[in-house]
């Protein structure tokens, strides 16, 4: 099976593997066996085989690879939400005002870097996938802190917008008034590699005292906030693609993880735009 996610191709190829080792039959002694491509020589049973299975004489069953579902991702989604919720409100308790800017800041690098590890392996590892959570709900509970500080009621405003774009796009999804073609796909990395690269280079100048207007409530930084918003919006369209095509190649289970990684990412992205984009609009009360 073809796709256009190269990344999907890699794990697709990894499950390929995993399935031809989970149906080749054992060999003596315990043993790694290979597919059986010729026919084995049959042999009568022995009248002293052990009754459980795997002993002397029994058919040992080959092992099998249990593929993901939708279930699954929606499951690990949910937790993962969870914990990052469960985080952040421990994170706005503990953390005292003083050390918010600390914890703002040492959390969202922490987090960038699991995030691209995540991104990058090769293989879904569920430990990395919970680290991220526990760390990005930190960095959550320290920007909704600070917000919250400023402008009453805004985190309550965000997080109701964010799931609401949430579910609004995965009802389009579902009509298939969007589609996650090949061009789609190349268009969406393109421009979510071109913000990164923006907001990066705005992170390093305003360490500088350089002012760039795009996080200071001009109209350059609302403009640019609703182009980010957008963006973090159709992302989605790809996660669900992948995880449609995740499930129709038949990947293992554990890759589950690795697609609510994506959902929760684009939950986070979202949601600190809208606080931003809301803040903008709060006045100087």
């Amino acid at each position: 099976m073809k796709t256009s996610n190269p990344v999907l191709a890699r794990l697709g190829q990894a499950a390929e593997r995993e399935r031809a080792a989970g149906y080749a039959q054992p060999g003596p002694y315990g043993q790694p066996g290979y597919p059986q491509q010729y026919p084995q020589q049959q042999y009568p049973q022995q009248p002293y085989a052990q009754p459980y299975p795997g002993g002397y004489g029994q058919p040992v069953a080959p092992p099998t690879v249990t593929p993901m579902t939708l279930d699954d991702v929606v499951v690990k989604t949910v937790l993962m939400l969870a914990i990052l919720g469960a985080s952040a409100a421990a994170a706005w308790v503990l953390v005292p005002d003083s050390l918010v800017g600390v914890a703002w800041i040492g959390a969202a690098v922490v987090g960038l870097v699991l995030g691209l590890i995540i991104s990058f392996s090769r293989m879904a590892n569920p430990a990395l996938v919970v680290a991220y959570s526990i760390i990005e709900g930190v960095f959550v509970g320290m920007v909704s802190k600070a917000f919250e500080s400023l402008y009453d009621g805004i985190v309550l405003q965000a997080v109701v917008a964010t799931f609401g774009v949430f579910f609004l796009m995965a009802m389009i999804y579902k009509a298939r008034i969007i589609r996650a073609t090949p061009k789609f796909a190349r268009i969406m990395v393109a421009i979510m590699a071109g913000l990164f690269g923006v907001m990066l280079v705005n992170l390093v100048l305003s360490l500088f005292g350089v002012n760039t207007h795009l996080r200071d409530g001009s109209p350059l930084a609302i403009g640019f906030s609703l182009v980010c918003i957008v963006v973090a919006s159709l992302s989605f369209v790809l996660n669900f693609a992948d995880i449609e095509e995740g499930v129709r190649m038949g990947l293992p289970q554990r890759y589950s993880w690795t697609a609510a990684f994506g959902i929760v990412v684009g939950l986070v992205w979202l949601y600190i735009e809208i606080l931003r984009l809301l803040s903008y609009f709060q006045g100087d009360d």
